[in-house]
């Protein structure tokens, strides 16, 4: 296989993930209009999402449905969603970054000396956090899900197993 088919290869599995992760997240965002109080969880690939929670499939199936029409229909900000695991991974890396090199110094160091920093690796991190909720937003919208969903047409909403928690298999086609 070419080095170049590779590549397009790649990209169209790329852009199938993104696309599934915004119709999950237009999903959610339905689901949580009509069930307020309920713990919703997503994770896409390139076949669809699974969503994790209890809603009846019948619900999900005219989620998925509405999500979908609604991001053909213009509203891009469906896709995205403020708990989405990216705005997680952004907040966990910004802050992470911070607190290390705000309390990096010389192995000789003392305990004490580390201590003494410990305000400024508070102020660097919190500051980190806050620019981190904008950035973890723009990261969505540019990088993890794709608001247009373009031929996107969904196959089947089916639910895989009903005990402790209810998980849905959503599978679609690009």
């Amino acid at each position: 296989m070419s080095y170049f088919f590779q590549q397009r290869l790649s990209l169209h599995a790329l852009s199938r993930i993104r696309r599934n992760h915004g119709l999950e997240h237009a999903t959610i965002n339905v689901l949580s209009e009509r069930f307020p109080n309920t713990t919703l969880i997503g994770r896409s690939d390139r076949q669809g999402f699974y969503l994790y929670g209890q809603v009846p499939t019948e619900a999900l199936r005219q989620a998925v449905d509405e999500g979908l029409a609604r991001l053909r229909g213009g509203e891009h900000s469906l896709a995205i969603h403020p708990n989405c695991g990216t705005n997680l991974v952004t907040s966990g890396i910004l802050t992470g970054m911070a607190s290390f090199f705000s309390l990096f110094g010389s192995k000789d160091e003392s305990w004490r000396e580390r201590l003494e920093r410990l305000p400024l690796a508070i102020a660097v991190s919190t500051l980190a956090l806050i620019i981190s909720q904008p950035l973890g937003r723009a990261a969505q919208q540019h990088l993890t899900t794709q608001p247009d969903p373009g031929p996107l047409e969904v196959l089947s909403v089916h639910s895989l197993r009903s005990d402790r928690v209810k998980i849905h298999r959503v599978l679609t086609r690009n």
